[in-house]
């Protein structure tokens, strides 16, 4: 133990549980392959519990290890205020800032921790001798002896100052006189998310760089009336350079200052509990960027790595990224990163984290040129970072004391066995990872086959290949597909036809390749949706088919390991921002994605279908390119022939009862044909008989390009839609069996 906490006396912890025995643990049951790795994985259970201990025995417990964002760095009490920084290899340390007209006066003191620490008295008025907004650095001396100014590692605003050419960024203390209290108590959580992923700065229509108070009055509206429960919010903690979309954070507890401060955030998390909405932060804690100047990487300074954030040599550098890699084993790490985790559940209200990068964690080899095929030697062994994995179990540990029904999501391609199972069965503690290979899968569709050459069967095996143990996030493409050099499945689908083809009838020549992109855009989504996962991600715009990809404003530069020169775009936000404009437009068909994708949300709101145990594919016929999926009391008909329409087809159902329809892609108000609509009000009576390994069966008609959703007759309303409250195209009664928010 050790580190900068107060010395206390060693007691047992307040979180005393009863541990299982090694054997006992709950992953080896679940799960009988990991029987050949039980050395490893009982390896990595007693280094997380040898950890928690010390901790426990250290700093009184993990919840109080957590509190180091307020004990390190600026801080005002009792007509004090005290400013400490961990930089065991700084050889003197002074604050200077705006408040001290930037002069050497505030030296400080280092203890045997390497904590540096000043205390600095009120002024005569009263007012504090740091005031809020004071911009400040800590200036130090290097061990080799040259001095260098950085920002505090736990500073919660920087910016740049106006008007200064070539500016970095300067740290702001951040205390201001009445700071925004959270009116709303945090929603339940949903058994099923559906989850909106956004990024606040690129959210406006103009080609500026849209505000926290913006995204809460315009954007916050839209996820609510689209269906979704959960947003998650990208690209919030500090990053010095903008177009790596949030992801070279330069200082991990700063909000990002180009949206707004600290205020504005909460009031945003505030109104989307208001609304029901659950809020994930996008927390990335594989890497940092290695801007010395700007960041927390400043404050390596060559030390040794027990005294230091970061790896040193090859191993703290992240050559795919060009950033640089966190210290797992280090002390001071650990309390800064579950610090971190604690200050964006206490101080903005946060439900959870989508962690990023974690397949960069769990390996020494980062995933960089390694397929994962499956075989759990790849999982564990020597190339495992157990460090990682034990600081990923003691950070859901954390969040989930903090927060019982928090939300802990797992960026991982790699499928690592037991990383979403809980940490008390042995697990790493993640609720979710996402289900990464369903995009891939659909933009290989889409990329190299026609759509007669289209595999169902490869299809469902990628929407069903994953671990029913633990629990995922489909989604058919998120913020990755959309960045520049790649692109969206409506763009893959209509491509140019998206510029001058997308007028809705009666404003312009109609397109047999904007109606194709439509219909497939349609059936895809739903697909992923009902087979796919436990819950469902959308990346903001996607679920209107936005055109064209996304490309921060960035000039020109070179790449930094193969000398290549890359084109920069001269600043330009114009292809940084959301067209909603285009989906509110009457005389446009982004409006049909838009209202199909929210009567799919509203279907799942209702049936509850994707945390319903029971799903199964009863045909995936190649010839007649038919999909018959069952989840819940639902079934789901895809026909994706491009010109074959079935009467009376016969489907499997599992249940001997009457059947109606209550959702069709091919509804007028979904930009289809009506050629199968739930204002028909046709009954659909099951019949004995095995078809298709199941016990009865019903014919329904099948068009060409579309998707219909069955429903017991008892669930149907066809004029659902008509009451006040009613969404368009979708013919639920009442809220619906299964009503889940």
């Amino acid at each position: 133990g050790g580190g900068p906490a107060r010395r206390r006396v060693i007691r047992a912890s307040s979180e005393v549980v009863q541990k299982p025995s090694s054997d006992d643990l709950a992953i080896f049951a679940a799960d009988p392959q990991l029987a050949a790795h039980k050395d490893h994985l009982l390896y990595r259970w007693h280094r997380y519990n040898e950890l928690l201990s010390a901790i426990n025995q250290s700093e009184g417990s993990l919840e109080e290890f957590a509190l180091g964002y307020k004990r390190l760095g600026i801080h005002r009490a009792n007509g004090v205020t005290t400013y400490r920084e961990w930089a065991p290899a700084a050889q003197a340390a002074c604050l200077i800032g705006d408040f001290s007209e930037w002069q050497e006066r505030a030296w400080m003191q280092r203890d045997q921790w390497g904590v540096w620490e000043v205390t600095l008295p009120d002024n005569a008025d009263g007012s504090a001798a740091v005031p809020h907004g004071s911009r400040v650095k800590v200036r130090m001396q290097h061990p080799h002896g040259h001095w260098v100014d950085r920002l505090p590692a736990y500073i919660s605003y920087a910016t740049i100052p106006p008007n200064v050419m070539g500016a970095k960024f300067d740290g702001v203390h951040w205390d201001p006189p009445q700071p925004y209290r959270m009116k709303h108590a945090r929603p339940a959580r949903p058994e099923s998310l559906r989850i909106y992923e956004s990024h606040v700065g690129m959210s406006g229509e103009t080609g500026d760089v849209a505000t926290y108070a913006h995204f809460r009055d315009n954007v916050l509206p839209r996820i609510k009336k689209a269906g979704y429960n959960c947003v998650q919010i990208m690209a919030v903690q500090e990053h010095a350079y903008y177009a790596s979309f949030g992801y070279h954070v330069t200082n991990p507890f700063a909000v990002s200052s180009r949206c707004g401060n600290l205020e504005d955030l909460k009031s945003l998390v505030d109104e989307a509990h208001r609304m029901g909405i659950v809020v994930l932060l996008d927390a990335v804690h594989s890497h940092i960027s290695s801007n010395a100047d700007d960041g927390l990487a400043g404050l390596d300074m060559g030390q040794r790595e027990e005294d230091n954030y970061f790896l040193q040599g090859e191993a703290g550098y992240h050559s795919q990224w060009d950033s640089r890699v966190l210290n797992y084993r280090s002390w001071e790490t650990l309390r800064l990163l579950l610090s971190n985790l604690r200050w964006w559940i206490d101080e903005f209200g946060f439900d959870g984290f989508r962690f990023d990068g974690v397949t960069s964690m769990l390996y020494q080899h980062h995933g960089i040129n390694v397929g994962f095929s499956g075989n759990y030697q790849e999982y564990f062994g020597l190339s495992t970072n157990v460090d990682a994995c034990v600081y990923l179990m003691l950070a859901n540990e954390l969040t989930h004391r903090l927060i019982p029904n928090a939300v802990t999501v797992a960026e991982d391609v790699s499928g690592m066995p037991t990383l979403c199972r809980p940490v008390s069965e042995g697990g790493v503690g993640f609720d979710y990872r996402l289900q990464m290979a369903i995009a891939d899968k659909w933009i290989d569709v889409l990329k190299t086959k026609n759509d007669y050459e289209w595999d169902l069967g490869e299809l469902v095996h990628t929407l069903t290949n994953r671990r029913y143990s633990e629990k995922c996030v489909a989604y058919a493409e998120s913020h990755d597909q959309a960045l520049v050099g790649d692109k969206t499945i409506a763009f893959w689908l209509m491509d140019k036809a998206m510029y001058d083809c997308m007028a809705a009838p009666g404003y312009g020549p109609q397109s047999p390749i904007v109606d194709r992109g439509i219909a497939l855009h349609k059936m895809i989504r739903l697909l992923t949706l009902s087979l796919g996962g436990e819950s469902y991600l959308n990346f903001m715009g996607n679920e209107f088919g936005h055109p064209e990809w996304i490309d921060f404003p960035r000039v020109d530069t070179y790449d930094t390991s193969t000398g290549k020169f890359i084109p920069g775009n001269s600043g330009s936000l114009d292809k940084c921002r959301r067209r909603w404009d285009l989906c509110d437009s009457s005389e446009l068909r982004y409006k049909d994605m838009a209202s199909f994708d929210r009567a799919m949300c509203h279907l799942e709101k209702a049936f509850g279908f994707m945390s319903s145990p029971h799903q199964w594919v009863s045909r995936q016929d190649n010839f007649d390119k038919m999909l018959v999926v069952e989840r819940c009391d639902l079934l789901f008909v895809f026909n994706f022939h491009p010109t074959n329409s079935y009467t009376d087809y016969r489907i499997g159902c599992r249940q001997l009862t009457e059947y109606k329809v209550v959702l069709s892609s091919d509804e007028e108000v979904f930009g289809g044909f009506l050629n199968v609509t739930k204002d028909a009000d046709v009954v659909f009576d099951a019949k004995s008989g095995e078809h298709d390994q199941r016990d009865y069966w019903l014919q329904v008609y099948a068009p060409s390009r579309t998707v219909v959703v069955y429903a017991p007759a008892d669930f149907v309303d066809p004029s659902a839609d008509r009451s006040p409250h009613g969404v368009p195209g979708l013919g639920v009664r009442s809220l619906g069996p299964y009503f889940s928010r």
